[in-house]
């Protein structure tokens, strides 16, 4: 009973968590459906079309779908929409919250990971929807 109520469960949860994160991606694409074998040519073709990316980020906003609903904190997944070029309004409506709240809940740290020296310059097809929020919030 003791070690029970005394034993450090932090890498436990943190454990926990990491397979909950990788069973989402499991349950995504088993939803999305099956990805094409790698060298077929449907493979090939998705991958030199608009298939391939549209697949894998609608599979993105799935696992971050699952995740956000499995109390999971989601915001690695958000970092990687992000990257992928997805806006905050696509974000949020995958959320079931306004724009502004999904800036508000993720934005400032999703940023501080994409620019860490506060440059402006994210780079890659990050959304550049910032601007856009930032005049909404009254210029912060």
């Amino acid at each position: 009973m003791q070690t029970a109520l005394t034993v450090d469960v932090a890498p436990a949860a943190v454990a926990s968590a990491n397979a909950a994160v990788n069973e989402a991606s499991r349950q995504a694409d088993l939803l999305i459906g099956g990805r094409p074998v790698p060298g077929s040519p449907e493979w090939t073709a998705e991958q030199e079309g608009p298939a391939g990316r549209q697949r894998e980020v609608a599979s993105q906003l799935l696992h971050f779908r699952i995740v956000l609903a499995a109390g999971v904190d989601p915001f690695a997944s958000v970092v990687g929409l992000r990257r992928w070029g997805v806006t905050w309004e696509l974000i949020a409506r995958a959320a079931g919250v306004s724009r502004q709240a999904a800036h508000e809940r993720w934005g400032r740290r999703v940023l501080e990971v994409l620019d860490p020296y506060g440059t402006g310059e994210l780079g890659g097809p990050v959304a550049d929807d910032e601007a856009d929020l930032d005049q909404a919030a009254g210029g912060r």
